[in-house]
């Protein structure tokens, strides 16, 4: 998430405003290209009453995982693991909830690692900030949002998790529906009361909605568990957006879709593109790990999704936080 400042004289009185006229990029033979760009590794369950049954985790990094002789500690699998034993009778997600206090110090150690935790007083500050000045931001994005999110009831997508819910906006756009069940994560957990209000605001039953403290590097759920997944200005702030992409694409089901709406990098050789890169250390101090110049864009179309609908738009509300990128991934 990022905080969004008031129009900026660069961009100029002119915004251009681009209808929804995706461009398909099609990736044959996706399934080999995931396999080949996510290595998938077996490992044995350890301290386990059923020694036999095997656990299947993507690959995270070489330092994150142990040898195959040693005990797990990457901290999912521990997580995932333990729902399997207790099904929530809310969500229906098979997620261990955020309240367990067994093995879930693990999987809190490796969202630090991924996400370092702040002082209360900036975690707190940051989520009233997104929750009180963003409004004009919502207001100009909500045609291109409108636009995609009209596909989940057309998917018939009920179980959707929001990755860097923050406040919950978009709540509103798919909340209403009496099927859906959501589950939204983010790493600052001062965000929860918001998002719950706007599950609430948008008619979304509080049993029907989940919040865990998470990362999108590492999701606590298991494989292919949900319908789609919405992510909407958060690549720009994860640690790894290649391995939050593998994670989007793992945890979705055949047929499944992504969602996104992101801001990207300018062109090259542009003033703003400078700009950019000079204010790039100060947004990420001030917007809790925000960077302006990364090409999103193109790390989603070559995470290995069979196809990606994706147009841009400039956003007269986002000052330098432009342009923006937004459209469909399908799995």
């Amino acid at each position: 998430m990022n905080l969004l400042s008031s129009p900026n004289p660069i961009l100029g009185t002119t915004v251009s405003l681009h209808s929804f006229k995706p461009k398909a990029i099609n990736k044959d033979n996706h399934k080999h290209n995931y396999i080949h760009n996510s290595c998938i590794m077996m490992h044995k369950r350890v301290n386990s009453e059923a020694p036999n049954k095997l656990s299947t985790t993507t690959e995270l990094d070489e330092h994150l995982l142990e040898p195959i002789t040693k005990p797990c500690l990457c901290g999912r699998r521990h997580f995932i693991e333990g729902a399997a034993t207790a099904t929530l009778t809310t969500t229906q997600f098979p997620i261990q909830p955020a309240t367990a206090t067994n093995s879930d110090s693990d999987y809190t150690a490796l969202v630090n690692k991924f996400h370092p935790p702040k002082p209360d007083w900036y975690q707190k500050f940051y989520a009233w900030v997104l929750s009180s000045f963003t409004k004009s931001y919502e207001a100009e994005v909500a045609r291109y949002k409108s636009q995609i999110f009209s596909n989940l009831k057309e998917k018939k997508a009920n179980k959707i998790l929001e990755i860097g819910i923050g406040t919950g906006p978009n709540l509103s756009y798919y909340g209403s529906n009496p099927d859906v069940q959501v589950v939204g994560i983010d790493p600052n957990p001062e965000m929860e009361k918001y998002a719950r209000s706007s599950a609430a605001s948008a008619g979304l039953p509080l049993s029907n909605f989940e919040f865990i403290h998470a990362v999108g590097e590492v999701i606590p759920l298991s494989d292919n568990s949900v319908d789609a997944v919405v992510g909407t200005l958060v690549l720009c702030s994860v640690k790894d957006v290649d391995m939050t992409l593998k994670e989007v694409r793992r945890v979705l089901r055949p047929g499944g879709v992504y969602l996104f709406v992101e801001h990207v990098a300018a062109k090259d050789g542009t003033f703003l593109r400078l700009l950019q890169r000079i204010l790039d250390p100060l947004q990420q101090t001030l917007a809790d790990g925000c960077h302006l110049s990364r090409d999103t864009g193109d790390s989603i179309t070559r995470a290995g999704f069979s196809s990606v609908e994706l147009d841009i738009a400039f956003l007269s509300n986002a000052s330098f936080v432009n342009p923006h990128v937004y459209g469909i991934a399908y799995q």
